[in-house]
């Protein structure tokens, strides 16, 4: 079912997919009817997908952006597929039978497309609408839903557990690599004692070792020993 209009000429860059939710009733609702109305409003995607039915049309060539995401992001990428599954955000699409999706995820890695969600698992709706959004999530290139496309306001396609999309290897969540602690360089430690050493020897009388804590004070530099003050009355 072709488009009359699409978003325009590719950008360039990581490319990506973006599953969106059609907000219908997919049992009373076909792939057919929600294609001819995007088509209709000029809001065409690059396919539709009943996963009930298996129902698969495609409305643009790959080569050509599509037109829910908006004119500007909708052409980020080498490739910015956008699917659109006849389902509801609240009640996610993964929860029932998922007929025709091997064929769209082959189609999808022919397009270079990564088995990653870089952004996580979408959240629930209405919490999707506070979604992250995040511009390095959305550089990576991969899976994403729509609520996590920097600059648009959707709460599609909802939870969906993404592990029955690209398989049950997909991490859950990118994991941070650890941080490994930078060892403080041995020169400063050596330095440290060095100056710590100097500053004792600095403060000690050239040939006397220091006083240690006795009790009784040391005679100063300016004060004779004991001895030498009774040799001088005596005298």
């Amino acid at each position: 079912m072709p488009a009359r209009q699409d978003g325009g000429a590719l950008q360039g860059g990581a490319p990506r997919v973006v599953w969106f939710a059609s907000e219908t009733d997919p049992r009373t609702v076909s792939g057919r009817s929600v294609a001819a109305d995007l088509v209709k409003e000029e809001r065409p995607s690059h396919l539709v997908w009943h996963p009930g039915t298996g129902e698969i049309l495609q409305l643009l060539p790959a080569t050509r952006a599509a037109r829910l995401l908006g004119d500007h992001v909708g052409r980020e990428g080498r490739a910015c597929l956008q699917i659109a599954v006849v389902g509801q955000a609240r009640v996610p699409f993964t929860g029932m039978l998922l007929n025709g999706l091997d064929q769209i995820v082959r189609w999808l890695d022919a397009w270079g497309i990564d088995r990653r969600w870089p952004a996580g698992p979408p959240l629930p709706s209405p919490q999707s609408y506070h979604s992250l959004r995040a511009r390095k999530d959305w550089a990576r290139g991969g899976h994403f839903g729509a609520s996590q496309v920097p600059v648009v306001d959707r709460p599609d396609p909802g939870a969906i557990d993404i592990r029955r999309i690209t398989g049950p290897d997909t991490p859950v969540a990118p994991i941070p690599k650890p941080r490994v602690p930078i060892p403080e360089p041995a020169t400063v430690t050596r330095l440290a004692a060095r100056g710590t050493r100097a500053g004792d020897a600095a403060h000690t009388p050239q040939g006397q070792r220091p006083a240690q804590a006795t009790g009784h004070s040391s005679p100063g530099p300016d004060r004779p020993p004991l001895a030498s003050r009774s040799s001088v009355m005596s005298g």
